[in-house]
């Protein structure tokens, strides 16, 4: 027989590493702030209207919204949330403490939740037509709370310039480091509620469909979109616009199976993919030293499924994991912002290549340090620099 050291030492250095990954325990998530200090309009810098689509159920404090907990119902709400003048580009300014500073902090002015499905889809109706068509779906990773998924939705539309309406789902995720398999079980429960959201926002009025997904947000939505495959509509009626795998969260071997059911995609995935991602590292461990989607090396092999694989491994990330660097990295969440808005980003290998020639060129004098992405695509491989 093996020493148990030999059998308890992998493992506790998994956990050890999950615990130092997460964020701090004990934390609150109230998205709704006991009292919210006045402040003058000039010190909020914009209003986001968040629709809501979750398989959570709701919490037992009011301030909380939704929980951890699953739902057999899919529920709806909106909420509408400000972003202060000092924000700063990939950052998340969540509220500290029972007050809550608009002046200082993302603040949810108003929850509404609707009774039904037809109450949702008239709002929603209204909202895209008022956008003109587009609508984009955020769908969040492990290890995330409710408050956090709005805040971080927020941050994206916000900084990235987002003009259609935004809907989040959002799966029932712990919000804790120690629930990895609880979350994965969640997102597995929710691919089917995920199907009929995206069927939802397509029939009311939305023209194009955009999607991402961060992190195990990838599982659910791969599986969501290997379904819509096989019940024969898989570009949602024509559409299906981009869809972003921001570090990815999918064993390699499962997704290629997943896009051999789905097929060669009309308009290629974004796969954004980080070397250095030490959250997908930790994932990979638990998973039996099985590669990651999000961490994985041979971006020609994905290539050929019908993505574009964009490594961004010598970007830096806010996050000492540098697992959510496509919105929290100036340059990433600008350049999703340009593919959401763009109607041919990518149909073709010259197209590609232009368009993120162009794109990087302008938004690389935004940074000061140089960098460079290397994108792989169905036809070649492109390093494209950043920065001075």
């Amino acid at each position: 027989m093996f020493p148990p050291v030999r059998v308890l030492q992998p493992i506790a250095v998994v956990l050890f590493a999950l615990v130092l990954s997460g964020c701090g325990g004990g934390q609150k998530h109230h998205l709704i702030g006991q009292t919210i200090v006045p402040v003058a309009q000039t010190k909020i810098a914009a209003s986001h209207e968040i629709f809501v689509a979750t398989s959570r159920a709701k919490a037992a404090d009011p301030r909380e919204v939704y929980s951890g907990d699953r739902s057999k119902e899919l529920n709806l709400a909106r909420v509408d949330i400000t972003v202060p003048v000092i924000h700063k580009t990939g950052a998340v300014e969540r509220p500290v403490g029972r007050q809550t500073d608009p002046a200082k902090y993302f603040t949810a002015t108003r929850v509404a939740a609707y009774r039904d499905e037809d109450a949702f889809s008239r709002a929603l109706r209204a909202d895209i037509a008022r956008r003109g068509g587009r609508a984009m779906v955020f769908i969040h990773g492990y290890n995330t709370a409710f408050d956090d998924a709005v805040y971080r939705i927020t941050q994206i539309v916000h900084d990235s310039g987002y003009k259609g309406t935004p809907i989040l789902f959002t799966w029932a995720s712990a919000g804790r480091t120690v629930d990895y398999v609880y979350d994965n079980n969640s997102a597995t429960a929710a691919r089917d509620r995920l199907e009929d959201t995206l069927r939802l926002v397509a029939r009311s009025g939305a023209k194009r469909v955009d999607i991402v997904a961060h992190s195990m947000g990838n599982w659910v939505t791969v599986e969501a979109l290997r379904q819509l495959a096989m019940t024969g509509d898989r570009d949602l009626g024509g559409k299906m616009g981009d869809i972003v795998l921001a570090s990815p969260d999918i064993d390699v071997d499962v997704f290629k199976s997943q896009m051999a059911r789905y097929g060669v995609p009309d308009k290629p995935f974004m796969v954004l993919t980080s070397k250095n991602d030490r959250a997908l590292s930790i994932s990979g461990l638990i998973a039996g030293q099985r590669p990651r989607l999000g961490d994985y090396t041979d971006a020609a092999d994905i290539a050929k499924y019908g993505v574009v694989v964009a490594d961004v491994s010598s970007l830096s990330s806010g996050d000492r994991l540098n697992h959510a660097k496509f919105a929290d990295n100036p340059v990433l969440v600008k350049l999703l912002g340009e593919r959401l808005q763009s109607d041919n980003f990518g149909q073709n290998e010259t197209e590609i290549t232009d368009r993120i020639g162009t794109l990087t060129r302008g938004i690389g004098q935004t940074i000061t340090s140089a960098a460079e992405i290397v994108i792989t695509t169905p036809f070649e491989v492109m390093r494209v620099a950043v920065g001075q």
